[in-house]
């Protein structure tokens, strides 16, 4: 049986940082922990203040020790979602052992071949953040295979094409400074669009075409899956915070209380909000002692305004992607920003497509106890929590030593022993006032009086004659039976 191990993962968003724990038994994984902490000095969720990111991330951290009474050596992080763009790499390799059949090994070695090869303008500002095998060509019998087919095949060449995704070099570098400050190691660094879709997707969805929408509070992300393999990735600056920013100059309330708003009552498309547009929301101020009055139907169209144009955005990457007449499983929307009241019937409206909110999979882990693993907002970090676990090696946690108290001191029985004489008896004395207790001094007997006397005599006589007429009676008894 494995040993079991831990896994810490931290999402760090532009509105809040994820901290989960999970432990990991073989295939299980349970999540012990999660929660959601508001993140500071992340933008658009790049690290742009590495020392005021570290901060809320500090105290996260040391809630869950505190809590789990474990110590955290090492956290699982995301890359930055945005400014990211996806180049066409390929490499070639020729085998040593034409007659053997290709492993997964050499698929893993021609990816690295082709992320050391691709040619970097500038690597002091740009970094490789990942790489998605698209197809593999085995000689001229085997062409545009994908690596499930290519696998087990004999060759004496193969060759693959991947897409690579660039990002920034300086985000990866300040997240290494945020982790530095606060006292843990970088786990893993991963790029989040395959570990979302792994905590949302099926694989029929992968299979069938799927466009997958995370809206995030700075960020919206758009991951188009085709043939089980992720096919093209984007992003846009635009998620629920610009929602929160309209809300709060439109109605001229502070972030706080427009987040809050927006949380409560937001909602889409106020044409279908029933008896709920009719509603006012009265914000009463203490200080001065005026409220004021917000119609729910004006606040639905102050936020759908703004829906619409992330959906346009979303929308127009899909079609430039190539994939746009190919998604037989529609859109899955995913994300904090999924939880806005009809946006997915917006999106619906707008596009055609079937559309599903997108929560985690419960069927892959287990989380007893766990509030909060169940939503969209915990996709990014459930997701980080299932790719690492395919990793064997890959233990975050030290289990804190609890302090144990000394045992006492066993007595020498031998020593004992010797230096007491040995009983004669087989059976040791037991001290007789310990079991028969001495008993206070008794009171003097009264004297019966005559009438007392005379009841007891006539008792004892009417006993006597009971008792010969029971012994009369049963020797007769024996006679008859001789």
């Amino acid at each position: 049986m494995q040993a079991e191990r831990y896994i810490a993962a931290a999402d760090l968003g532009s509105s809040k940082i994820a901290l989960s724990v999970a432990k990991i038994e073989g295939d299980d994984i349970q999540v012990i922990y999660y929660k959601e902490t508001p993140s500071d000095g992340i933008r658009n969720s790049y690290v742009f203040n590495p020392k005021r990111a570290a901060v809320p991330l500090r105290a996260a951290i040391s809630e869950a020790e505190e809590e789990l009474n474990i110590k955290i050596l090492q956290v699982v992080v995301g890359l930055p979602r945005y400014d990211v763009r996806q180049e066409i790499a390929s490499a070639r390799m020729e085998r040593s052992d034409p007659a053997s059949c290709i492993t997964r090994d050499e698929i893993n070695t021609l990816k690295s071949i082709a992320i050391d090869s691709y040619p970097i303008a500038d690597e002091a500002k740009e970094e490789i953040y990942g790489a998605v095998a698209q197809s593999f060509s085995a000689d001229e019998e085997l062409v545009c295979a994908s690596e499930h087919d290519v696998v087990g095949v004999t060759a004496d060449a193969i060759e693959g094409n991947f897409k690579v995704f660039v990002g920034a070099q300086k985000a990866v570098s300040n997240i290494d400074i945020m982790l530095n400050e606060v006292g843990v190691a970088p786990a893993r660094k991963m790029f989040l669009p395959n570990t979302v879709a792994r905590a949302v997707l099926s694989e029929g969805e992968k299979e069938n075409g799927v466009a997958l929408v995370e809206i995030g509070a700075g960020v919206t992300s758009l991951t188009i899956y085709r043939g089980k393999i992720l096919r093209h990735y984007s992003a846009i600056p635009f998620g629920g915070r610009c929602i929160t920013t309209d809300i709060k100059y439109e109605c001229g309330f502070n972030e706080q209380l427009a987040e809050n708003i927006k949380l409560a009552f937001g909602a889409c498309m106020p044409d279908k909000l029933q008896s709920l547009s009719e509603k006012i929301i009265q914000i009463n101020d203490e200080e001065n002692g005026s409220y004021e009055q917000l119609p729910v139907k004006y606040l639905s169209e102050v936020i759908t305004c703004r829906a619409r144009e992330i959906i346009e955005a979303v929308l127009w990457q899909i079609q430039d992607s190539g994939y746009a007449d190919k998604l037989r499983n529609g859109v899955v929307l995913t994300g904090g920003g999924a939880n806005l009241v009809n946006i997915a019937n917006l999106l619906k409206e707008m596009s055609g497509y079937t559309v599903r909110i997108g929560y985690p999979r419960t069927q892959a882990f287990s989380a007893i106890g766990c509030s909060g693993t169940g939503e969209t907002g915990a996709v990014a970090s459930i997701g980080m929590i299932l790719e690492a676990k395919r990793d064997p090696r890959l233990n975050c946690i030290e289990e804190a030593h609890r302090p144990v108290p000394a045992a006492p001191e066993a007595p020498d029985t031998q020593a004992a022993d010797a230096a007491q004489p040995v009983a004669e008896t087989l059976f040791p004395a037991y001290d007789s006032e310990v079991l028969h207790p001495k008993q206070g001094p008794k009171k003097p007997e009264k004297t019966p009086g005559k009438f007392v006397t005379w009841i007891r005599k006539q008792t004892k006589k009417v006993g006597e004659a009971a008792e010969g007429a029971f012994d009369s009676t049963m020797g007769g008894l024996f006679d008859e039976m001789k």
